[in-house]
């Protein structure tokens, strides 16, 4: 599916996750923090995926969290996969 998505707009939202997730403040952590850096097991990178593909409708490996390591990165390849 093509979706309109914007990498500074994803990067807002996976941020919003992080935080959500309790892992880390706000003010601890900018989009190129590796995210390993914000407390990423396995099941946080599942938990992370599955929100992903329910958020932008998309089908992702778990181990794009680890071949995106950051924040920005994770955002651009989110958007490269939408626009597919």
């Amino acid at each position: 599916m093509t979706i309109d998505v914007v990498p500074t707009q994803i990067e807002q939202w996976l941020t919003g996750r992080v935080i959500a997730y309790g892992k880390v403040t706000a003010d601890k952590f900018t989009v190129d923090t590796p995210l390993s850096e914000l407390g990423l097991d396995s099941v946080y990178a599942l938990t992370l995926c599955g929100d992903i593909e329910d958020e932008f409708e998309l089908e992702v490996d778990p181990t794009i969290v680890w071949d995106y390591p950051t924040i920005r990165e994770l955002a651009g390849g989110i958007a490269q996969l939408a626009t597919k």
